[in-house]
């Protein structure tokens, strides 16, 4: 009996600190399932079996999708003198159809301090922060309402030239905010663990990095993102985009303008884009309208990457505009219509739930959707 007391003590003992270690921890389990009925429509050629094989037919397609919907877990610890351990572990939700992935959306470990921040992991790179600037924020800058279908080709994948996706095998840096300006750079390299980038191996990376200001009714943003050696050995691609907004009160007007330019076949394979939205406080919520315009593909004849083409009438113009209402501090409804106009040698379509098309038809989608956070 005297033994099993003194290994009960001693016990206690060891797990003393363990616990007040524990109690020092923040560790909060949060998420949000976000769910859009959907009447999506545009051309495109039916399938060998269907009533017009081979032939170009007009479809509407009404559907239920899950869009960013996610669970995760977060958590800090004070390690003294100002310095903190952060944690983070995001899983994507299919909410349309259950299911997920574990760890597949921003996932880290890091330390942050007055310095700032840095973190090892998987997340998306400062050039993604350009986006909220003139993005529909009002819409969370997802669903098939996204604004970046055509900026950053949203909706392509790293190896097929987008400039808007979430890196895995990265360290990131963010400066703490000094009179409103901070900057954060990050570095994505390939291994074998990172499924973006393992196309290419050979030293491939992403360097990604931007400039941000918000001091009052101005917020505004500059990032440049480098993708070497990603699509091919011989690829250095890049792009360039410039942002800003000013509230003014009855509404909040922002702009963005963009350069991609892809090494290609011959020289260079270049498209710029620009965009304009507003952001209007109607009733009990906010009406956000955009419009955007992807120029002609400029390189060697016949060359393209990913959704971007040499030529003439390759480019496309997006127009969104929708409906934003809170039901609750926790619950957010909204309604909208989107679409992407392609000229007759493009074929662009949305950037989240993508519905193809063939060239020169357009992508068009009413939205209804419920967002709940937890």
């Amino acid at each position: 009996m005297n033994k099993k007391l003194v290994a009960v003590a001693v016990a206690g003992l060891l797990a003393a600190p363990l616990a007040a270690q524990a109690q020092t921890a923040n560790v909060t389990l949060y998420g949000r399932l976000n769910l859009t009925l959907e009447g999506v429509s545009g051309s495109q050629t039916q399938a060998a079996g269907t009533s017009a094989p081979g032939q170009n037919v007009n479809r509407t397609v009404y559907r239920v999708s899950s869009n960013s919907s996610r669970l995760g877990v977060r958590g800090s610890e004070s390690l003294g003198g100002g310095l903190s351990a952060i944690f983070q572990i995001e899983s994507s939700i299919n909410g349309d159809s259950g299911g997920g992935t574990l760890a597949g959306r921003e996932t880290f470990v890091g330390l942050q301090g007055t310095w700032g921040t840095v973190k090892i992991g998987n997340f998306l790179a400062p050039y993604d922060d350009i986006h909220p600037i003139f993005g529909n924020v009002p819409t969370l800058t997802t669903s098939i309402l996204s604004t970046a279908a055509l900026w950053a080709q949203g909706s392509q994948s790293k190896i097929n030239g987008a400039f808007d996706a979430r890196l895995g095998n990265s360290i990131r840096y963010d400066s703490p905010r000094v009179g409103g300006f901070a900057g954060s750079i990050q570095l994505a390299a390939a291994d074998t663990s990172n499924s973006t980038l393992t196309q290419q191996q050979n030293h491939a990376y992403v360097l990604s990095m931007g400039g941000f200001y918000a001091n009052g009714p101005f917020q505004g943003g500059i990032a440049y993102e480098a993708n070497t050696k990603v699509r091919c050995i011989s690829c250095n691609d890049w792009a360039f985009s410039v942002a800003g907004n000013w509230n003014f009160g009855v509404a909040k007007i922002g702009g963005v303008w963009e350069r991609l330019d892809y090494d290609v076949t011959g020289g260079s394979l270049t498209r710029n884009f620009w965009g304009i939205s507003a952001t209007v406080p109607i009733g009990p919520g906010e009406m956000y309208a955009f419009f955007g315009d992807a120029g002609d593909g400029s390189g060697p004849g016949g060359t393209s990457v990913g959704q971007v083409n040499a030529g003439n009438n390759t480019g496309a113009q997006q127009w969104t505009i929708s409906y934003t209402y809170a039901l609750s501090k926790r619950t957010l409804s909204y309604a909208g219509f989107v679409q992407t106009r392609n000229d007759s040698n493009a074929r662009y379509n949305f950037n989240i739930n993508p519905y193809e098309v063939v060239n020169g038809a357009n992508a068009s989608g009413f939205v209804v959707g419920l967002v709940h956070f937890f």
